[in-house]
């Protein structure tokens, strides 16, 4: 990071009134391609692109062009000025935005306060039926948590339109890192005239008014999804790209193929059984970075056997973590015993006591869990492993599939589903053990930690623990960040004794990127692309 960089992240962390640009910065001497269109892999086709309405990254990827909150972040993942251009708090419990007054829709309306009182009190509203409506909960909204159960009107949210571009939050209690929350999809605008004539049909390239670098053009369910150069956006003369195309490709391998034919600039992920290759011989193409999510294996906590803590935890323990991260994914992954990544901001690392015993000493307690539960050779446990289609995934649940037959004798069938269909049933519980991976909201060990919540709408292993819980919510009070942290892994020290889920790997973002795609982010460890800080050279 330059020294105008570290500057910059001292004044915003003070709270001090910033403005500045985050649009493309070409550095002098590079030579731009005529043609400014990117073509990116996603992963999957997106459920949705109502920042109200989803949940996972590949949404996430695309709002991320299509709208813009109050704030983003660089390359470095330090929080930057967005539709806010500059912000103060006194007390950490009441924060003002100044919004830029240039700021604009793409139908030329302006971008106000208003707009986003609308937009959070829409994200709360029962009625919306927001799956991260719990997200300005846990940014400690005053009296979100009290809407979302329905026990007062979304009118009472702590926010206020001081005028068109001053904004008002107030939260329930302190919370220092609340800024740092603000570049979450969940949080970002909506235009209230649009979303009010249109109903769910906002989202159609017809209908469609964002305030983000780019506009939707097109959408081909299953196909495309392509965003074109919002000319109202605020920061345009800036913004380079003048296209970008979404693909939703759930196998890695063909979208390797079509990256090596030049049909893609930037792939989603690589296969794992080709990393190795692929950093031998294209090597200038690969990119590795570190990144802030969790590879998880969720067991449905509400369900028998799974609600005994002896069959999660047996199932767990006879995880070879060291081959699953070194072997089956292999790309610089690192094995998880606790929930939070190491590379977590402010986060001490906590290791559980089994992270410390040999594989095979794990197994020979994993077996004699199992028998405490009832289970062996004349009772062996069968259930359904659900996972989303996905090669790698396949892989992975093929590998621990044949490790819990192999040490355990347990009987494994596994289901694949399609993204949305995995995540509607995952949701309403339809499972008996599921595949997840959760990525960082904001860098913070509260990121990871709140997700196993008794009433976090994303908890969807159903982990109900008042200990838990209490833990957490101390941790959100706590004065100081030590007392914080010290809350944070005693709560990490407690799922591994309840083992609500199986952590298994600590995630890099590992992906295919053409080398004349300039401003890639090497170092935002939540793997925040905007696409107007990119540029094709020549």
């Amino acid at each position: 990071m330059n020294k105008n960089k570290i500057t910059l992240a001292l004044l915003l962390a003070a709270g001090v009134s910033v403005t500045t640009a985050n649009a493309a910065e070409v550095p002098d001497g590079v030579q731009l391609a005529d043609v400014q269109e990117l073509v990116k892999g996603n992963g999957t086709e997106v459920a949705s692109i109502d920042p109200h309405k989803t949940e996972g990254v590949p949404e996430s990827n695309v709002i991320r062009d299509l709208l813009e909150g109050l704030v983003n972040q660089d390359e470095h993942g330090a929080t930057i000025p967005g539709v806010a251009k500059s912000w103060e708090t006194e007390d950490n419990q009441t924060y003002i935005f100044h919004l830029r007054e240039e700021a604009r829709w793409s139908n030329g309306d302006p971008v106000t306060a208003h707009d986003f009182v609308y937009s959070f009190k829409r994200a709360v509203d029962p009625a919306t039926a927001s799956p991260y409506s719990w997200y300005l909960q846990k940014a400690q909204i005053l009296n979100a948590k009290e809407i979302i159960a329905g026990d007062a009107d979304k009118e009472t949210l702590g926010i206020r339109a001081v005028d068109d571009v001053t904004l008002e939050i107030k939260l329930a209690t302190p919370l220092p890192y609340f800024v740092r929350m603000m570049s979450h999809t969940t949080v970002k605008p909506v235009h209230r005239a649009t979303v009010e004539e249109h109903g769910d049909r906002w989202t159609r390239p017809e209908n469609f008014v964002g305030n983000g670098a780019y506009t939707l053009d097109n959408w081909v369910v299953n196909e495309r999804l392509v965003l074109t150069r919002n000319d109202a956006y605020w920061d345009n003369a800036n913004t380079v790209i003048e296209k970008v195309t979404y693909l939703p490709i759930e196998n890695q391998v063909a979208e390797m193929n079509r990256f090596m034919a030049g049909e893609i600039d930037m792939t989603y992920e690589v296969p794992n059984d080709h990393f190795a290759r692929l950093q031998k011989d294209h090597a200038d193409s690969v990119r590795v970075v570190g990144y802030l999510c969790t590879y998880y294996y969720g067991f449905n906590n509400a369900k028998p056997p799974f609600d005994d803590a002896r069959v999660r935890t047996a199932l767990s323990y006879a995880i070879d973590r060291d081959i699953i991260a070194n072997a089956v994914v292999a790309k610089g992954e690192t094995p998880a015993y606790s929930f939070t990544p190491p590379i977590t901001d402010g986060f001490a690392t906590v290791t559980p006591e089994y992270a410390n015993l040999t594989q095979a000493e794990r197994i020979a307690k994993a077996k004699a869990l199992l028998a405490e539960a009832g289970y062996g050779p004349e009772n062996p446990l069968d259930f359904n492993l659900l996972y989303n289609t996905s090669e790698n995934h396949r892989k992975i649940a093929i590998a621990i599939s044949a490790i819990w037959k192999r040490d355990l004798g347990v009987n494994v069938t596994m289901e694949n589903q399609e993204w949305k269909t995995y995540l509607d049933n995952r949701r309403a519980g339809n499972f008996d053990v599921t595949r997840a991976g959760w990525c960082a909201d904001y860098n913070e060990a509260s990121a990871f930690l709140t997700l196993m919540q008794s009433d976090n709408g994303s908890n969807d292993p159903r982990y109900n623990s008042e200990s838990y819980d209490n833990l957490i919510r101390s941790a959100m009070q706590a004065p100081t960040d030590a007392e914080r942290s010290d809350f944070y892994q005693q709560a990490e020290i407690l799922l591994a004794q309840d083992m609500p889920i199986a952590p298994i790997y600590n995630y890099v973002q590992a992906r295919l990127v053409n080398p004349k795609v300039g401003g890639y982010p090497e170092g935002n460890p939540q793997d925040m692309i905007y696409t107007k800080d990119l540029y094709i050279i020549e």
